[in-house]
């Protein structure tokens, strides 16, 4: 509908007949009566007062556009300013219909009349209106923001030109923010829905047959029995009832139910179709500008479209949202399930499938977490029936070990170690290679589960036939053609250009120099952690402290493990800022292209950045140490650090442990509800204006108003990223840390609502996506998965000490059991040995002189043929661990293809309801066809028996008239 057309619209209701008109617009336009205009019809301000519709209460707003209004001077206050803004675009608006009827009359094409318009305007009775907008905005507005206000204008004109409707609205209570409203007319929600090929329900509805016999019985009870936990969402129709659904087409318009058709297209539908012509509507500027550079020059500053109302207010109408909000985004129901339906209604498929997703996932740690516990429990059950901590516990045990720093460290007694050792059994017993097991398969079973649950969305939702188009070109990708192909000769110009890959080539070499930086910044921070822990670590043995030199090992682990917690959650944003800054540099030419090269970059330096410290931990600490007389130093003067006697997997579990629940609670929770609520607050600050308190404030805003303070949707990759990083904390390393299946689950209980809340209440609106999978997050999921078995088999034969128990078991044990392993494991050393400058400078500590002491190795003693060198039985332990790793491996992964194997990736009753729905449609269309031919074939013996009766009194008509014709003759003679 063009300008003059809604100005007509919006007049219609005062005017009785067409020469009232006139002097109305005369009085709100050169008088100033705007109070009449808002005066038309009382009764639909109700409706309106709220913004979601337009100021006639009938045109609903599907879409809202911002722009900045600076304030005029020469004392004028905002609202006369406004005024005469809103009389500016009124006078223009008429005289673009009066000249618009005038050429159209002439049958001329407008554009050809654009640069006559200032000329015949003047002719018109409201030149000084004219003169004021000419002059008065001249002078308040400078050449920049004259200029946006052109492409503004120009958009906008462009915008009605494609059939929607615009109303601007710039006496808001929000200062500087003007507000364009946009609605889509019928007529172009049915244009673009098949430009969209949108699949809409049809009037066809047919019963979804339910499995029979002892399964139906007990899927009924299992029903009856969770029905307290499903949400009270009003279903609309029973669940075995499923309309048949079609592409919708206007000549096809009779399949669907248009009896209602306001509700016919929902506000998610409505939105995302308007958010398609703003995509694809381009004004001419340096280069083709979009609504995406058009946000990004700040010639728009926000688009986003509406939420349905009010969630609060006792007295809001029931909608959506606050549906959502009672049922979802809310703490008090966290033992129910999601809405999904609802959640996929309002938000759109992408939305829908990443809840769906998250809820699945959490689903899947229950059992996962109930079998950790049990692995942990079983830990503590034994753990005073270990023979090895039991040795080392015992008070007559005299093992005199090595010191573990150089000069302050000195002697200590093995019994001291008591405590870790116990502690170490809690997570490095038998159970933990089952769980290891179990986990690969659950991991199997996850991925598997969640394509059977997207398959019957898919369905459920109308998608099985969904197919990604091609996306429209971004704006940089399309500014980047443009210089190409002006770089070129005139003679190429007509040509289409693309980027190549030597137009890339610059960027790609950049992006590998930067994530290579990247990755050697988080390995410098982590070589700095570790020269942390040995500097204080000798600090803290040279305190005069006794309590502080008992716990020593304790201090040092966990500041360590804190500090790497608070630089993770640095890098985190400065590695997200690096990824999008690195993926803007390769100019993807589709969003999709840009979404998948940024979360590939950002997973890869997150998944370093979190995981580094841990896999130092697991595999490299302890085995880069040397022996006693020759250890390895870094820096010459910084030795490197060994594991205490129970292993490095206890500070594995500790790292893991401050790690993973840190991020959770700060980066994951915190941050998120923390973030957004300053974000707002900083706005309302800005925006802060009179005496108006903000409870008042946000009571008389409109609905378009109080959504601006919201903050924008920035997509999912953040809420995916920190899910897929927690999934590599509970499968990669949960040898060493059974209980992370449990502390997942406790997060992710919160995490569901905490993000229900936040989509509901602290985010715009997002524009509806349409998608059929999680897309390239599947593929990280599997990627991580796989690796995950890997490293359990790694984490078990050579952090753990599961494969030299089993080897001294078997190997050497005189009576088959774990007696003496302790002692097995432990070399000798000669003191006189140590490098001069070296020894400790403390060697009566323990209160006589120590000859030899010992550290955990395998090697020869000083008194063998070869001294110090590695035993036999080193070699043994390693070809044992290396075939454990193989055979693991192989097994886990044929385990986990075989699960992959059994379990169908489409449920049974799901293709064979899609099969249905093919035969339904095929009998639907022939039906159609055979309605036709009838139809055409009635009309067309309906035409027959019409032209044998015309050809019957033609033939009467031609015989009298021959027999008049030989009358007249005969008389003439």
């Amino acid at each position: 509908m063009t300008e003059e057309a809604e100005v007509e619209v919006n007049l219609s209701p005062t005017s009785g007949s067409e020469q009232q008109a006139p002097h109305f617009l005369r009085d709100v336009i050169f008088h100033g009566k705007f109070k009449l205009l808002k005066a038309l019809t009382p009764e639909e301000n109700i409706h309106c007062q709220h913004g979601l519709y337009f100021q006639d209460g009938q045109r609903r707003v599907d879409y809202v556009l911002t722009y900045p209004v600076k304030k005029p001077g020469g004392g004028r206050s905002s609202r006369q300013s406004t005024h005469l803004l809103t009389e500016n675009a009124v006078a223009r608006s008429l005289r673009r219909g009066v000249h618009s009827r005038g050429i159209h009359s002439r049958g001329e094409h407008p554009r050809h009349h654009q640069a006559q318009r200032p000329k015949d305007s003047s002719s018109l009775p409201s030149s000084p209106v004219a003169d004021v907008e000419l002059g008065c905005l001249g002078e308040t507005f400078n050449g920049q923001e004259d200029h946006k206000a052109f492409r503004r204008e120009e958009f906008e004109g462009k915008l009605r030109d494609t059939g929607l409707e615009l109303e601007k609205d710039e006496d808001t209570k929000i200062p500087g923010v003007g507000f364009v409203k946009i609605h889509a007319p019928w007529t172009i929600l049915c244009r673009e829905a098949e430009f969209m090929k949108l699949k809409m329900p049809t009037k066809r509805v047919y019963e979804v047959k339910q499995s029979t016999g002892v399964m139906e019985k007990i899927s009924s009870l299992v029903s009856k029995v969770l029905e307290p936990l499903h949400p009270h969402v009003e279903e609309h129709q029973p669940k075995n009832i499923k309309h048949l659904s079609h592409t919708f087409s206007r000549e096809k318009q009779h399949l669907f139910d248009l009896s209602d058709k306001d509700y016919f297209f929902d506000s998610k539908t409505r939105s995302s179709i308007v958010f398609e012509i703003l995509k694809r509507t381009k004004c001419k500027a340096k280069y083709s500008m979009g609504i995406t550079s058009l946000l990004g020059s700040g010639v728009y500053t926000a688009a986003y479209p509406l939420h349905d109302g009010d969630i609060n207010e006792e007295s809001a109408e029931s909608n959506d949202r606050k549906l959502l909000y009672e049922e979802w985004a809310n703490y008090s129901v966290f033992y129910k399930y999601q809405p999904i339906g609802l959640v996929r209604k309002y938000f759109g498929e992408k939305i829908g499938l990443y809840f769906a997703w998250l809820g699945l996932y959490t689903q899947m740690l229950i059992p996962a977490s109930l079998v950790g516990v049990i692995v942990f429990l079983y830990g503590c059950a034994t753990v005073d029936d270990n023979i090895p901590s039991m040795e080392i516990c015992h008070p007559r045990n005299n093992i005199t070990m090595c010191p573990l720093c150089d000069r302050v460290c000195s002697y200590w007694k093995l019994s001291t170690a008591c405590g870790t050792a116990r502690a170490s059994h809690l997570f490095d017993n038998p159970a933990t290679v089952f769980f290891s097991i179990f986990m690969a398969l659950w991991a199997a079973m996850f991925m598997e589960h969640w394509k059977r649950r997207q398959m019957r969305l898919n369905y459920e939702w109308d998608l099985t036939g969904f197919e990604d188009e091609e996306d429209h070109p971004r704006a940089e990708y399309e500014f980047r053609v443009m210089q190409k192909s002006l770089s070129k000769d005139q003679k190429s110009q007509h040509k289409v250009e693309k980027l190549n890959y030597q137009d890339r080539l610059p960027a790609y070499m950049t992006n590998i120099v930067m994530m290579l930086l990247m990755i050697g910044v988080t390995f410098a921070i982590v070589f700095g952690v570790i020269l942390y822990r040995i500097s204080t670590k000798a600090a803290l043995h040279m305190s005069s402290n006794p309590t502080t030199r008992n716990h020593v090992q304790l201090t040092v682990k966990t500041t360590a493990a804190i500090i790497n917690l608070v630089v993770i959650l640095i890098l985190d944003e400065v590695y997200g800022a690096v990824a999008r800054w690195l993926t803007v540099l390769e100019v993807p030419k589709t969003d999709k292209s840009f979404e998948e090269r940024l979360i590939f970059k950002t997973f890869i330096l997150k998944f370093f950045n979190a995981f580094t410290p841990i896999i130092y931990i697991a595999f490299f600490r302890g085995r880069l140490v040397g022996r006693p007389g020759s250890y390895l130093y870094v820096f010459e003067s910084y030795r490197m650090e060994e594991c205490a006697h129970g292993g490095c997997l206890m500070e594995l579990c500790i790292q893991l442990s401050i790690t993973m629940l840190g991020k959770q609670l700060i980066q994951n929770n915190l941050f998120e509800i923390g973030i957004p609520k300053l974000k707002k607050l900083i706005r309302y600050i800005r925006s802060k204006q009179g005496a108006f308190q903000e409870e008042e404030r946000q009571k008389k805003l409109q609905r378009y108003e109080a959504d601006h303070f919201l903050e924008p949707f920035a997509g999912l990759t953040p809420e995916y990223m920190e899910m897929i990083i927690q999934f590599g904390f509970v499968t990669l390393f949960v040898a060493s840390f059974p209980l992370a299946p449990l502390f997942a689950l406790l997060n992710n209980i919160i995490e569901i609502r905490l993000d229900a809340k936040k989509f509901v209440t602290e985010l715009r609106r997002p524009v509806a996506a349409r998608a059929k999978d999680i897309g390239i997050w599947y593929n990280i999921l599997r990627g991580v998965a796989k690796v995950a078995v890997i490293i359990n088999a790694f984490v078990i034969s050579f952090t753990s000490d599961f494969i030299p128990r089993m080897v001294y078991q078997y190997m050497y044990s005189p009576d088959g059991s774990m007696h003496g392993f302790v002692n097995h494991t432990l070399s000798y050393f000669n003191v006189s040995h140590f490098q001069e400058g070296k020894e400790t400078m403390d060697p009566l500590q323990l209160g006589y002189p120590v000859e030899i002491c010992r550290y955990k190795d395998y090697r020869e003693p000083p008194w063998s043929t070869t001294p110090y060198e590695i035993s036999k039985e080193f070699w043994a332990v390693l070809a044992v661990r290396l075939a454990f790793v193989i055979v693991f491996q192989n097994v886990v992964m044929l385990m986990s293809d075989v699960v992959d194997w059994l379990i169908p990736d489409i449920p049974k009753d799901i293709s064979l309801q899609i099969h249905k729905e093919k035969i339904l449609l095929v009998d639907l269309f022939m039906k159609e066809e055979q309605g036709k031919v009838h139809i055409l074939e009635s009309r067309t013996s309906a035409v027959g028996k019409e032209n044998c009766s015309s050809g019957n009194n033609n033939n009467s008509t031609m015989a009298h008239q021959r027999s008049g014709l030989h009358t007249n003759s005969t008389n003439s003679f």
